[in-house]
């Protein structure tokens, strides 16, 4: 009998909507402290600055402004009665969660392109107190399970709600240690992205040979080998939330940190340096 398909995390809407809202104003105060000086200073992203890296966090957020409008506009389309481009909001391949970390590279370039000429369009805090004003107004009546079309393809707004705390997670961890900053995580935003990135990783290596625990917020099943079904598993991986986003991410490597030890493995079928980074 094959194994049973793993079943798709859910995520709590509220929760999720909070989170987004909370990290985002976590970034909106420390970036409007930030001096000219270190807006200048080099990202550690390419060519970013700090200025370009936090107008990337504000388009983050900036774009659930955009595609709640575009949902209300194909809303008013459908009332009136008019015809619209079917396509218009199921452009490409669907996105699912599961996907959505692996899809994002291919627009890596489009997205460098976009967050420069954000960045040069206004000053940080025009930008982020812009974005504020406008998703307090839009966020509380927009409808999760209405397909928006992004650049990536069609997806769930509560799905690409959810990928928002990955963007806002990493690239806040980005602009601490550029800008020498220790803006929090929510801890809502950082369980999610944790939980993104490691079913992603259960995604790419399917299997259960390997458990690989993120406390105290993930325990995921991957790599494909010998089933376990009691006791302790014989192949275990364990790391620190952030940590893992890091190696997730390519911020890090995985020899890097096992030699640090800050991630724990054991077992044959423990070393996933060669699985990672999932995206970056």
């Amino acid at each position: 009998m094959p194994p049973a398909k793993k079943r798709a995390r859910s995520y709590d809407s509220a929760k999720i909507r909070a989170a987004v809202l909370a990290q985002f104003g976590n970034v909106r105060a420390a970036v409007g402290r930030l001096t000219p000086e270190q807006l200048a200073s080099p990202s550690g992203l390419g060519e970013w600055r700090v200025r370009e890296l936090a107008a990337h966090l504000c388009m983050a957020v900036e774009s659930v402004n955009l595609y709640i409008e575009q949902i209300e506009q194909i809303e008013q389309i459908e009332q009136e009665g008019r015809t619209r481009d079917r396509d218009r909001d199921r452009r490409g391949e669907p996105v699912t969660l599961a996907t959505w970390p692996f899809a994002t590279a291919a627009h890596a370039g489009a997205i460098s392109g976009s967050v420069t000429e954000y960045a040069a369009s206004a000053a940080p805090d025009e930008l982020f107190a812009r974005t504020a004003a406008r998703i307090e107004a839009l966020l509380p009546g927009a409808d999760d399970d209405r397909v928006v079309a992004m650049r990536l393809g069609a997806m769930r707004l509560g799905d690409y709600l959810v990928t928002r705390t990955v963007e806002l997670i990493v690239h806040t961890d980005d602009l601490n240690r550029a800008a020498g900053l220790a803006v929090p995580f929510d801890r809502q935003a950082l369980a999610a992205c944790t939980r993104v990135l490691a079913d992603a990783l259960a995604v790419k290596a399917p299997g259960s040979a390997t458990e690989v625990r993120v406390p105290p917020y993930a325990v995921v099943q991957c790599v494909a080998g010998p089933r376990h079904t009691r006791g302790t598993p014989p192949n275990v991986v364990e790391t620190d939330p952030l940590t893992w986003i890091r190696l997730a991410t390519g911020r890090t490597d995985w020899r890097t940190e096992i030699d640090a030890a800050r991630v724990g493995a054991s077992g044959e079928r423990a070393d996933l340096g060669g699985l990672l980074p999932l995206m970056g």
